[in-house]
């Protein structure tokens, strides 16, 4: 595609701007992928890979001297092994798909994220992407067997292991996990299946402060030790704008400080009901928590997951700066406090909206300064990426450096490690060709 072709494109969901590139290339295979990539190679061409366009830090945006390499036709799920419990899954296949695919055969892939309807397989490899299960199951990288990826040259490297057990030198999979596109592309890959699920049970709850969440927190993981799923916080001021009239419908008190949404998962329906309620009453009892929802049907359930996965009541906000960081439990409500001190000094009618997966450690802010001021996207990032040292903190959690953050880079990466990951990109593309900019600038 050229021209017109690729302007009527997005950018991405998060930018409604006409998409800008020389060429934008759709293989169906990795014989395909490897022929364009010799191409462009050859003539030193640079080289953009996009899967769902989800991702929240710029790092699949093109500009007009790129050629883009996009994933959308490779969409097969080449196997599917249910004794083995793995499947072999091209990179371009979306990953709801894929879900209700397997979950027809009885199995489960536990990776779960708001975006499941557009992002793809390849993108949640390539940006180790994490989600709502991490507290049970880990991020991408946990659930990876093996993969295949094409390096900038052409050269195809395929590790496609399909066993738990394999301890022959390098995991050079590993590499590729989380390299955001920058080592090579990824085409396919052989991720764990677990068996699906016989109960589901979820609860939305309502505490008074950060220390009762916590505590609420210690108590699942005690009384429902491994069937322990998602456990999902809201700040007050993000579930009230998120249950605002004509947004999501609320299913409790909108007055509360805590929101917490906790999911099981088990094998036997009627004893995990029964076990899942009995701690809810136990919490009430014990004043952990101050209200409790438990929905009667899945419908009522996906109604509580909206509330959660919904936040499009934040986004009208011009500008809406979205964040993804982590950091030790104990200390997220000290880090929250401080962030939204510095945002009310810098912007006395600005607006800070958290919600986090807690239980792993992840939170995501989204900043509304409600300013015309200039370079406000900086000054919001000094104060919500600032107090991270502190703590010990990431600046990206689950999403990424992409662009957006790699002047950040070197606050949760010490100086030897981000010179490694130098070295092991110019080995990999010594051009620079694949997704340049991304992570970090690499003097050629």
């Amino acid at each position: 595609m050229t021209g017109s072709e690729i302007s009527e494109r997005a950018v991405s969901y998060w930018n409604s701007s006409p998409k800008q590139a020389k060429a934008l290339v759709r293989p169906r295979s990795t014989e395909e992928v490897q022929a364009a990539l010799k191409i462009c190679h050859d003539f030193g061409q640079s080289v953009i890979t996009q899967g769902g366009m989800t991702g929240c830090v710029e790092g699949a945006d093109s500009s007009p001297e790129n050629v883009i390499l996009s994933l959308e036709r490779m969409t097969q799920i080449e196997d599917i092994d249910e004794i083995g419990g793995t499947a072999t899954v091209q990179a371009g296949t979306v990953l709801q798909t894929f879900q209700e695919t397997v979950q027809e055969r009885g199995l489960y892939f536990p990776l779960d994220l708001g975006a499941r309807g557009s992002c793809t397989i390849g993108g949640n490899a390539a940006t180790n992407a994490g989600g709502i299960n991490v507290i049970r199951y880990g991020m991408m990288r946990n659930l990876i067997l093996g993969l295949e990826a094409i390096l900038a040259d052409g050269t195809i490297v395929s590790s496609m292991n399909h066993m738990l057990k394999n301890n022959t030198g390098y995991d050079l999979k590993q590499l590729f996990i989380g390299s955001e596109g920058t080592l090579g592309v990824i085409t396919k890959v052989v991720v764990k299946l677990e068996r699906q699920p016989a109960s589901r049970v979820t609860a939305m709850t309502a505490l008074p402060d950060f220390a009762h969440v916590t505590k609420f927190l210690g108590h699942c993981q005690k009384e429902l030790g491994g069937m322990l799923t998602a456990f999902e916080v809201m700040w007050g001021d993000h579930y009230r704008a998120v249950t605002e009239p004509g947004w999501n419908k609320s299913p409790m008190d909108r007055s509360h400080e805590f929101y917490v949404l906790v999911e099981c998962e088990g094998l036997d329906s009627d004893a995990d009901s029964e076990r899942f309620e009995t701690v809810m009453a136990s919490a009430l009892e014990k004043e952990i928590i101050q209200d409790a929802v438990l929905p009667k049907s899945e419908k009522e359930r996906r109604e509580l997951w909206e509330v959660r996965e919904n936040f499009e009541a934040v986004l009208q906000n011009d500008p809406a700066l979205l964040y993804d960081v982590s950091l030790p439990i104990r200390n997220m409500s000290a880090y929250v406090e401080e962030v939204q001190q510095g945002l009310k000094k810098q912007w006395p009618q600005s607006a800070c909206y958290v919600l986090g997966h807690i239980g792993d450690g992840n939170l995501h802010l989204f900043i509304a300064p409600n300013s015309m001021d200039a370079d406000l996207h900086g000054r919001s990032d000094e104060l919500v990426y600032g107090p991270l040292a502190q703590y010990g903190g990431s600046v990206s959690a689950e999403h990424g450096i992409g662009t957006e953050k790699k002047k950040w880079l070197k606050h949760s990466r010490s100086e030897v490690e981000v010179e490694i990951m130098k070295s092991v990109k110019r080995t990999f593309d010594p051009k620079g060709i694949l997704n340049p900019g991304v992570i970090f600038d690499l003097a050629q």
